[in-house]
């Protein structure tokens, strides 16, 4: 990790007063560019283009040995920057995933008991291990992003981020360092920082125009989304793709430990269920696990609390929602409405405050999981990414931000543009809980119903959510509570935020998973689940404090599932299941836990399309 004057004195240099993104688009495009129809045509060849090596010099020295890290980068730019004298704008795509790939063992998540159940709330060094090794896909390169733009007069910069590969330094993790070792590249090409080639000469891209934009999907998405957090300039614009906004979202969950999702949700075992951010850093980094880097790993496994699952100043400095007020680029979220890699709350919480701040923003909405757009429409996402593309870093006028903001894949496959996100017209709208009797199957209506008490048994390792806890709705199971709205007349749409207020208490044991689970029933009661969302009940008001529990005391309790854009069909039902251990997220106790809800102060507030009105009951 570098010192902290270094980083301070990094920050420190980003400048004060730095360009808006409207006064950068009104570039004009060069004369030498070729355009049709809004969008830069191929005119240079990739076969004549000239590919360089650079590293490039930080401010950091992560990895203590007493010099500065420097970055490698690879670039590709028409050869005619040299022949020509051209200046051309930059495509910048940075990852941990370039080569140098460790072995990454996750953390176990069958335990004894839940660990803030032990007793105080100290924090944790390391979990038991078990030897499970999962791989990753690395980027696709040196690949498309070449192909794609460099014919179009574009320069393609491909960086391996500070402590992978061939850069120096050590990985810290969506934290400062890696923040900072991207910003240098841009800093770099914008002529602030040095750069040297592979026989330590002095290297300038002269042949630049300063401008940048970047685009990545997943860890290569939230490297565009740290840096932009610094407000560097010559950054115009970035695309993050399935991009993670803040590592505590993705790693944990209203105090609990939450695993990421390994593939599109409900096909096959989490690989990921156990990984954290030291068990990310080893897979990016074999160096991770030698003495050169073993000061890095220390701090990663002793700050990122695996027993409270508290939020800390560890998470805040891996947190990029409250920066956004230094964002100066113009953003392009792009996301899968069922990506439980790379949660929804990761995009929607980022889109929320970008357009709290007003910045210039294009949201597409895909209906797949983790990465971008496929199929058909791949074609026409690609076609916009360039145009966005175009008109950032080189002006040209192709009306990209006169078009609806938002272009969204409805459940059928096909897509709808709309003004904003969640959708206009969008009204929070409350469905209270009932329940006849202790074991049966409860309601959800818009009005106040009566009830009973009713328990469930944690079932912790043993059940699958998906595959049991939200199938038969019409019987009574020991291992979870159901409640579900009349049939529906007309199709109601969810756009945004779900929460739910449920009084809980547990029985038998000082803590326990919580996990609510929205289910779209259909007419014979077959089950999809929308979303969901998990709390920790010694966090119950405040995601940086654990406060002990009483047994057998009800807890009223509120906590968020992630976003969401679902259209329930008429004759079909809105479900809320609610259970404890899910799992393929959470940590899994021994089963056992008994818990008891009490539905009449229950609650689920969803944000619907024409609001409580469009319900129909």
């Amino acid at each position: 990790m570098p010192s902290r004057r270094l980083v301070i004195a990094a920050l420190a240099a980003i400048a004060a007063v730095i360009p808006s993104t409207a006064q950068a688009a009104k570039q004009q495009p060069p004369p030498w560019l070729k355009v049709e129809d809004g969008v830069t045509q191929p005119q240079f060849s990739l076969d004549e283009a000239i590919e360089e090596t650079v590293f490039v010099q930080t401010r950091l020295d992560t990895d203590r040995d007493g010099n500065r890290d420097r970055i490698r980068i690879r670039l590709s730019r028409p050869r005619e920057t040299e022949t020509r004298g051209i200046k051309v704008p930059v495509i910048f795509e940075h990852s941990p995933y370039r080569g140098d790939l460790g072995d990454a063992v996750n953390h176990d998540v069958d335990v004894e008991v839940l660990p803030q159940d032990r007793g105080g709330h100290k924090r944790a060094a390391a979990s038991a291990a078990r030897p499970r090794v999962r791989g990753r896909s690395r980027a696709n390169l040196p690949g498309s992003l070449d192909n794609d733009y460099v014919p179009r007069g574009y320069a393609v910069v491909l960086g391996e981020s500070i402590g992978t590969f061939g850069s120096d330094g050590c990985p810290d993790i969506g934290g400062p360092a890696e923040t900072l070792g991207t910003k240098a590249v841009i800093d770099w090409i914008n002529g602030r920082a040095k750069g040297f080639d592979e026989a330590g000469r002095r290297v300038r891209a002269k042949w630049a125009t300063g401008a940048v934009g970047m685009t990545g999907v997943s860890y290569n998405g939230t490297l565009p989304n740290q840096v932009a957090t610094t407000g560097v300039r010559g950054l115009r614009t970035i695309v993050p793709v399935s991009a993670i906004s803040s590592w505590y979202d993705y790693y944990r969950a209203n105090g609990l430990v939450v695993a990421p999702h390994s593939e599109t949700h409900g096909e096959g075992d989490n690989d990921y269920l156990g990984e954290d951010t030291d068990v990310l850093a080893d897979f990016v980094a074999a160096r991770m696990k030698t003495p050169q880097c073993a000061h890095a790993r220390a701090r990663l496994v002793a700050r990122q609390d695996r027993e409270t699952g508290d939020w800390s100043s560890f998470w805040r400095a891996r947190d990029y929602l409250h920066r956004v007020k230094r964002v100066r680029a113009s953003v392009f979220v792009v996301h899968g409405l069922n990506d439980f890699n790379v949660k929804t709350k990761a995009f929607a919480e980022w889109w929320y405050r970008l357009a709290a701040r007003n910045v210039p923003r294009k949201l597409w909405l895909h209906n797949g999981g983790h990465g971008g757009p496929g199929g058909a429409t791949a074609a026409d996402y690609k076609r916009t990414v360039n145009r966005w593309f175009d008109y950032w870093l080189f002006g040209v006028r192709n009306g990209i931000m006169a078009e609806p903001r938002v272009h969204i894949q409805r459940e059928d496959g096909t897509y709808r543009d709309e003004a904003d996100w969640p959708a206009p017209g969008t009204r929070t709208a409350t469905l209270r809980l009932g329940a006849a009797g202790a074991a049966a199957p409860g309601t959800l209506g818009t009005q106040a119903a009566a009830g009973v008490p009713q328990s469930f048994v944690d079932r912790g390792r043993v059940l699958d959510t998906d595959d049991v806890l939200i199938a038969d709705p019409d019987t009574a199971h020991p291992n979870r509570l159901v409640y579900r709205s009349p049939a529906l007349t007309r199709d109601v749409r969810v756009s945004g935020t779900p929460w739910v207020d449920l009084r809980i208490s547990i029985e038998n044991r000082n803590a326990a998973n919580l996990t609510a689970v929205l289910v779209d029933y259909g007419p014979t009661g077959e089950p999809a689940m929308v979303t969901r969302g998990w709390l920790d009940p010694q966090n119950r008001s405040d995601p940086a404090h654990s406060r002990s529990i009483v047994k057998g005391r009800a807890y009223d309790l509120r906590w968020d599932l992630q976003p969401d854009d679902h259209v329930f069909a008429a004759g079909h039902r809105i479900g809320l299941v609610v259970v404890s251990t899910d799992h393929d997220y959470t940590l899994r106790p021994k089963p056992g836990t008994k818990l008891t809800l009490d539905p009449r102060a229950g609650a689920v507030r969803l944000p619907i399309v024409g609001g409580a009105a469009a319900l129909g009951f």
